[in-house]
């Protein structure tokens, strides 16, 4: 297989350490990702209309200077902050540079003038003992110096886990549902604790004016199916 980085006309990226779309180039070797099982038009349009040439993944990342490649995130995991597209994985990467960081996720919120806002969810490695305060404040500086002030980041919360599905996958759609109050919120069967939403909805609601609000009460619907969603 040959892997490639493009932008998002579908040109190669050729430069190592700049975030694209991750993509195999056609043809594929024989066998690999022959369709999808009853819908042969949806593989045409979800992964080959995209780039032509190219089979398109759906994952965000870039290759490094020895050849590594790293994925950072779904390329619908972006976010639309005043006009400018900022991906989560990136943030969230930023995030858990904080020597008291163990893992951290960023979703996208409503906001009535910007139309999203980076918030950001993190839980802090074992034995951590630092005001919540403080480290908002150390975050919010670390994003504005690796990002870069566009991002408008300035909301994270310490949560004891992230929520996720049994293989790891942590559920940003469901996080982003919640913290945004959407009438059904709908949680993949996958769920591996569902207990840990709980944590997530006593952040309270994300304000869309970017103020907080007090505690909410939003019905949660289990799927009862395995498959996943798009979280």
């Amino acid at each position: 297989m040959q892997l490639r980085v493009l932008d998002a006309q579908g040109h190669e990226i050729d430069r190592p350490g700049v975030e694209g779309n991750i993509a195999l180039r056609l043809p594929l070797p024989p066998g690999y990702l022959r369709g999808v099982w009853g819908n042969p038009e949806r593989m045409r349009t979800s992964y080959l209309d995209a780039f032509p040439g190219y089979y398109a993944t759906g994952d965000s990342g870039y290759v490094d200077d020895d050849g590594y490649v790293f994925i950072m995130g779904r390329t619908d995991d972006v976010i639309n902050v005043a006009g400018h597209r900022l991906s989560t994985g990136s943030l969230e990467e930023v995030l858990a540079r904080h020597e008291a960081v163990a893992e951290a996720a960023v979703v996208g919120v409503t906001d009535t003038l910007k139309g999203q806002r980076a918030y950001g969810l993190v839980t802090l490695k074992h034995g951590t003992n630092i005001d919540p305060d403080a480290l908002r404040r150390e975050l919010v500086a670390l994003v504005r110096e690796h990002i870069g002030p566009v991002a408008a980041f300035r909301e994270v919360a310490v949560v004891p886990r992230l929520p996720k599905t049994r293989s790891g996958k942590v559920l940003r759609k469901t996080i982003r549902q919640i913290l945004d109050g959407e009438a059904e919120i709908r949680v993949p069967a996958t769920i591996e604790d569902a207990s840990v939403l709980d944590d997530v909805r006593a952040l309270g609601l994300a304000d869309p004016s970017g103020a907080a609000t007090d505690m909410f009460t939003t019905p949660i619907e289990v799927v009862r199916n395995e498959a996943d969603d798009d979280n």
